[in-house]
């Protein structure tokens, strides 16, 4: 075990030089984190516009179920899609468990509830500002959750970047149903915690020195976002 002078120095050099597993570790993560992102925008966003603009019964309740699950517990999550995945769950004979491919699914499911509630939240109070300019042009729904979309465009993205920036930080679900194996399914959150606990603290703190400067370039990406559709919105 290195001291941690020695440990920071060696992270340093592991970052600066390109190192083959640290390089497959993040872009792993990175590919993990995207395609759920994506997948869950793909479930989310048409849930959350469904519902901006529904008024049905039981709205209420479907409003605190939506919020609820923005807390799912991430090993709650592993486990559940570790029992449907295993080979005496109903989905074993896909042979997806301990696989890229099931980490992705755990990530989906832990951030389309955050994507689905916040665009519901930006959708309702753009639909709110402009529902009587929509049924003055007769608008479908179809035609209206599109112009919302459109016109949100800018905040959907900050959202979008909120459940990447949840994605890819996760260790709790991604390794129950991972296992954080070498070379297949080891990535950034999950390998620091491996590389931590056997006392191997170089690679630790390099993986998370690269988290760590994406969660800040996330943190400026949504704020830059903020910033132009303030001034947009002024312009």
């Amino acid at each position: 075990m290195h001291s941690l002078g020695d440990a920071f120095s060696l992270a340093m050099a592991l970052v600066f030089s390109g190192d083959a597993d640290l390089v497959e570790i993040v872009l792993l993560s990175l590919r993990v984190s995207i395609t759920a992102t994506l997948l869950a925008l793909l479930l989310g966003l048409p849930v959350g516009a469904l519902v901006a603009i529904g008024r049905f019964r039981g709205r209420g309740a479907v409003l605190v179920f939506m919020n609820a699950l923005m807390g799912l517990p991430p090993v709650v999550v592993g486990l559940l899609v570790y029992l449907h995945l295993s080979r005496s769950g109903p989905l074993g004979f896909l042979g997806l468990l301990y696989t890229p491919t099931a980490m992705i699914i755990a990530q989906t499911i832990l951030i389309t509830p955050i994507v689905a509630a916040l665009s519901r939240q930006v959708l309702e109070d753009l639909h709110t500002e402009y529902a009587e300019q929509f049924r003055s042009l007769c608008l479908t729904r179809r035609q209206t959750v599109q112009a919302l979309i459109w016109d949100a465009r800018y905040s959907l993205l900050t959202v979008a970047l909120a459940g990447f920036g949840r994605a890819v930080a996760e260790v709790g679900a991604v390794i129950i149903v991972g296992g954080n194996i070498d070379h297949l399914t080891r990535v950034m959150t999950t390998a620091i915690a491996l590389e931590t606990s056997k006392g191997e603290l170089a690679l630790a703190l390099a993986l998370g020195l690269v988290l760590l400067v994406i969660a800040l370039g996330v943190n400026a990406a949504v704020q830059s976002l903020r910033f132009s559709a303030t001034r947009q919105a002024y312009a």
